[in-house]
């Protein structure tokens, strides 16, 4: 067996790939931040952890690790994946822990994820999911938690999480979510806790809600939420419920009565003036009333009284009258608590749910219609005109890959209630005023791989919801101007890889909620200064791959929220001084990778600093950057492929990667002497004046721990411990 074990042990040493580390006696690999283009296939067979951050893979394909079909930790972390193939993870049937985080993945199909029966936490964080096909998970039967925090979500179909029956928690944070299904957490019947905050919710999804019997914990904070209604929650375990920082006016007295085991209420940074006793909520120990306009009169006395009668912790001072204001409620008397001319604010209404009309059954011949998931399909069926008579309650029409070649109008008669409508691959060359007519509830538009050249605002006539409209890969030359007019409630813009020159003033009137902003591979060459100027909640601007020669300084300003800009792929040479002040006091994510950048300005990157997590810059033509010693916020910053001079100009640098906790990939392209050897190992920085005794020092035992190495073909025993640290990058 010893035979054996070491026989396995060399033959896994010997095919360590590059420039990959393997350590053999706890068969994990790491191969970070590197250049790797596809998954390596010379991984060790009994490899159980694999680490690839960092790398460029834009696609995992089928079957890519059919080669290690003993890992149970996976780590593709920053990796560029735009897309998950089919069977991608097949074969893993032992893989426990999966993180895809920080990629650019837009959509997770039914077989996605096939494959993982035994995978019990995946990170999905910080990528671009913007819809999440049902059936997606269905093979994760042992997932205990999903990350689908900082996605492009809007919308949560029913039964989209079906097959996860151990789930536990589920992680929905910092999306865009205003739609959910009313059986869309229907199948998670071990899930005790869940995360809504930060989203779009106007009103307590009660009904999605109700379906969970055993969650225990639930945040809805940071959502325009303004009335809670009553008996709006009906959740038999939950003990903490958390709604701060949302919009809410008013609270119903029975809102919490049938979550009888409800014990913590968050209501912190509202605009409540007030609260009724809350007694239907019996069993209620603490209330957290912070930050909230509270009007300590008379109209206070009954909440006042059930706080004490209930013996209910509450926590929240007065905002008036002016000589109760700043005490806190637990301080108050009631005789203090007068009313004088003092008037509530009317409460504010609650709208009248409107009875829904039951779909009927119908389904157009040769498309397939699922009456549990509400979807219509006629993918790929040849059909030449868009068929009718669908169920009247179909939330998702998958119609791609059909020669349809317009869109007349009228188009969907009777789809009061679709909220998805795929029409990808289909020819169309128009998409005629009033096409989208009766699409009230439309929230997702698919209009990729067709040949549109032009939109009318008319097109959207009628569809007042859609929030994502994908025009990739079409025939634009300038983006539709006023197309977006009657869209308020836009997010999420695709118009990557058209044919676009330019982007002009008004191109982008009436787009005034836009977040996301995806113009890659195009052929922008100019953006006008007033170009951008609509969209002043503007998180996301994606510009690579076109033909900037500049960075668009005077586009930028009038965007106080953007925090990602991508100018990756662009013949930009030359970065000038102060180029992104606009942006300074919001930006976290720069790409100014693959440019060919020959030179920095010392002051390209005023005002920007601490709020910088992440610069990309390899790939490029300088040797020396300007300092940052004040981006202390750092958690990636790439400088691989970077021909940096190595001489004393440099030592500032130099100093400053070296206490860096990150792996920065910078090499010295020159002198000769120093060319390939890592920056921080350079010896070259010796006869620099100013060389202090301890860079000395650490610089000796960085040479003594190089030179000490055993090579990777012959590395049989532990690798040094800072390779399996927590380092970031």
């Amino acid at each position: 067996l010893l035979l054996l074990t070491a026989a396995l042990g060399a033959t896994a040493a010997a095919r360590c790939p590059a420039p990959c580390v393997c350590d053999n006696l706890r068969a994990h690999v790491l191969c970070l931040n590197g250049s790797l283009m596809a998954i390596p296939d010379t991984t060790p067979e009994l490899t159980k952890k694999l680490d690839l951050r960092g790398n460029s893979f834009m696609v995992i394909p089928a079957g890519a690790f059919l080669a290690t079909p003993y890992l149970t930790h996976l780590d593709l972390q920053r990796c560029k994946v735009e897309r998950l193939e089919e069977g991608a993870f097949r074969g893993l049937g032992r893989l426990v822990y999966l993180n895809l985080a920080s990629n650019s993945i837009a959509l997770l199909y039914q077989e996605s994820l096939d494959g993982l029966f035994s995978l019990q936490q995946l990170i999905l964080e910080g990528n671009r999911i913007e819809e999440i096909q049902p059936g997606a998970f269905g093979h994760l039967g042992s997932l205990t938690v999903l990350d689908l925090r900082a996605n492009a979500l809007v919308y949560l179909p029913d039964m989209v999480f079906q097959g996860l029956q151990v789930l536990r928690w589920l992680r929905l944070s910092h999306n865009a979510l205003h739609v959910l299904g009313s059986e869309a957490f229907a199948a998670l019947p071990a899930l005790r806790r869940l995360s809504l905050d930060h989203n779009e919710l106007q009103a307590l999804p009660g009904e999605a809600l109700a379906r969970l019997d055993g969650a225990t914990r639930l945040d809805l904070g940071h959502n325009p939420i303004t009335y809670v209604a009553e008996e709006a929650l009906a959740m038999a375990s939950l003990r903490h419920l958390f709604l701060d920082h949302a919009s809410l006016q008013d609270v119903a007295p029975d809102a919490f009565a049938r979550s009888p085991q409800l014990r913590v209420l968050d209501l912190r940074q509202n605009q409540l003036q007030g609260l009724p006793p809350l007694a239907g909520a019996g069993g209620l120990a603490r209330v957290s009333l912070d930050g909230n306009p509270l009007l300590c009169s008379c109209l206070l006395r009954p909440f006042h009284k059930w706080l004490a009668r209930a013996r209910v912790q509450a926590e929240g001072a007065c905002a008036a009258p002016p000589a109760l204001r700043g005490r806190s409620l637990d301080s108050l008397k009631p005789p203090e608590m007068r009313c004088g001319r003092l008037r509530t604010p009317p409460s504010p209404t609650t709208p009248l749910e409107q009875p829904r009309a039951a779909g009927s059954r119908q389904c157009p011949r040769g498309c397939v219609c699922s009456p549990d998931f509400h979807h219509g399909s006629c993918e790929n069926r040849d059909l030449r005109e868009i068929p009718r008579d669908f169920p009247r309650d179909t939330r998702l029409l998958d119609l791609h890959r059909n020669p349809f070649r317009t869109v007349p109008p009228d188009a969907f008669p009777g789809l009061k209630e679709l909220v998805s409508l795929h029409l990808q691959s289909c020819s169309i060359r128009a998409l005629h005023p009033g096409a989208l007519r009766g699409l009230e509830s439309l929230v997702y538009l698919y209009l990729t791989d067709n040949h549109l050249s032009t939109l009318a605002a008319a097109a959207f006539e009628g569809a007042p919801q859609l929030a994502y409209l994908d025009l990739d890969h079409n025939a634009f030359t300038h983006v539709p101007a006023g197309a977006f007019r009657l869209l308020p409630n836009l997010i999420s813009l695709h118009l990557q890889h058209n044919a676009i020159g330019e982007l002009a003033e008004g191109d982008l009137a009436g787009a005034r909620g836009l977040r996301w902003l995806y113009l890659a591979g195009n052929a922008i060459r100019h953006i006008a200064p007033a170009a951008l100027a609509p969209t002043k909640m503007l998180e996301k601007l994606q510009l690579e791959g076109n033909h900037l020669s500049e960075v668009p300084t005077a586009a930028l300003w009038g965007l106080p929220a953007l925090s990602e800009l991508k100018l990756s792929r662009n013949p930009i040479k030359h970065i000038g001084d102060s180029v992104f002040l606009p942006v300074a006091s919001s930006l976290q994510h720069l790409y100014l990778d693959n440019m060919g950048l020959e030179r920095i300005s010392p002051h390209a990157f005023t005002g920007l600093g601490p709020k910088i997590r992440s610069l990309y810059l390899e790939s490029n033509k300088m040797s020396n950057i300007p300092d940052m010693s004040n981006f202390t916020g750092l958690e990636i910053l790439n400088l691989q492929d970077v021909p940096f001079h190595c001489d004393c100009e440099l030592l500032p640098l130099r100093r400053w990667i070296n206490k860096l906790n990150l792996r920065v990939g910078a090499t010295c392209g020159s002198p000769a002497e120093a060319r390939g050897l890592k920056v921080k190992l350079s010896t070259i920085f010796l006869t620099c004046p100013g060389w202090g005794r301890g860079e000395a020092g650490e610089t000796n035992r960085n040479k003594t721990k190089a030179a000490s190495k055993p090579s990777k073909k012959k590395r049989s025993g532990k690798s040094p411990a800072r390779g399996f640290s927590k380092s970031r990058a």
